[in-house]
């Protein structure tokens, strides 16, 4: 692809143009293995030395997370056998990350999209898919989508789904295969490029479990010693988007043959070592990050040496909230004296 001045329209003549930074469209700019998330190493907050510790940024997709993989293959292929169009748009079962990256993907092909969250999402995130385009249905259900819980989250757009088959079609992601696709295809192969072969653990989260399903798969067939940890936070957590096993029943994508071990860690870590990885190292890391980085941290000790790449899947900027309620010193000082 040729280069453009201002004022000139960028000819569509093939691959995006990663080396300039010029895009057509937002589709364009979305990750896979020739415009991947960056990874960068853990210096300070590193307790092993020996061992290479990266964090891959996802936030720094075009809609800011890991879910803007997933909800793109899902909506191509929603389009792909015309279940989209002519008046019908998307609904979708959300903790906030997907429903934020199917709006706006929807939004920027002409779809309309709806979004059923649970009440205990972020303020921040509900904000976020109104602001693009995302009418919203906020149910009293658990933090994240459960099924058989009546007019919970993902039973409501199901029904939505049903009902006006004529206005809505559901990606529905907890057993949508395009999401773990997304991973196979460009998640995975990422990794091993940017590590150039040498990446010997992964560790990840439980959410749809799409990320991990499809990671695992690809980087297992490249080399089946390499470690794959999913981290898992303690009952009665309230960190957003992501699960405990006691509550993967509503994903099918869960594997457990792909993934070598699962850690449990105190969900109050999360916004803990989030902060310190603000601080630290200078990463804009959301919670689900912070709960990663403990879990890869205690890994480190025992493992002492290998190449380790954490998937940190959002930003801090949409649990502003949740990080003042369980860090009460953010809350001091916001007022003048």
């Amino acid at each position: 692809m040729s280069t453009t001045t201002v004022g000139k329209p960028i000819p569509k003549s093939g691959a995006p143009a990663h080396r300039t930074r010029v895009y057509n469209d937002i589709f364009e700019m979305l990750p896979d293995v020739d415009n991947p998330s960056p990874m960068v190493r853990i210096n300070r907050l590193n307790p092993v030395k020996s061992f290479q510790l990266f964090a891959k940024l996802e936030w720094l997709n075009p809609l800011g997370s890991v879910k803007d993989r997933a909800a793109w293959q899902m909506i191509r292929d929603l389009e792909e056998r015309g279940e989209l169009g002519d008046g019908r748009g998307i609904v979708e079962p959300t903790s906030g990350n997907t429903g934020i990256s199917l709006a706006a993907l929807a939004g920027a092909r002409g779809y309309s999209t709806r979004a059923v969250v649970p009440n205990k999402v972020p303020k921040e995130k509900k904000i976020l898919l109104k602001i693009f385009g995302a009418e919203l249905d906020v149910v009293n259900d658990a933090l994240c989508p459960a099924p058989g819980l009546g007019d919970g989250s993902i039973n409501l757009a199901k029904t939505h789904a049903k009902a006006a088959r004529d206005k809505y079609v559901m990606p529905n992601q907890y057993e949508n295969q395009k999401n773990v696709e997304a991973h196979l295809k460009t998640t995975g192969p990422e990794i091993w490029k940017q590590t150039e072969g040498e990446v010997t653990h992964v560790f990840t989260s439980l959410g749809t479990c799409g990320t991990v399903t499809g990671l695992s798969r690809y980087l297992k067939k490249k080399d089946a010693n390499i470690r794959i940890y999913a981290v898992q936070p303690t009952e009665g957590h309230d960190v957003p988007g992501l699960r405990n096993i006691s509550q993967l029943e509503a994903s099918k994508l869960f594997d457990p043959s792909l993934i070598d071990e699962i850690l449990e860690i105190d969900y109050e870590l999360a916004y803990t070592r989030a902060m310190e990885l603000c601080q630290k190292e200078g990463l804009m890391a959301g919670p689900s990050s912070g709960l990663i980085f403990e879990g890869a941290t205690r890994v480190l000790q025992n493992e002492r040496e290998g190449c380790g790449v954490m998937i940190f899947c959002d930003n801090i900027f949409k649990y502003a909230s949740n990080m003042a309620l369980h860090l009460k010193d953010l809350g001091e000082g916001l007022e003048p004296r």
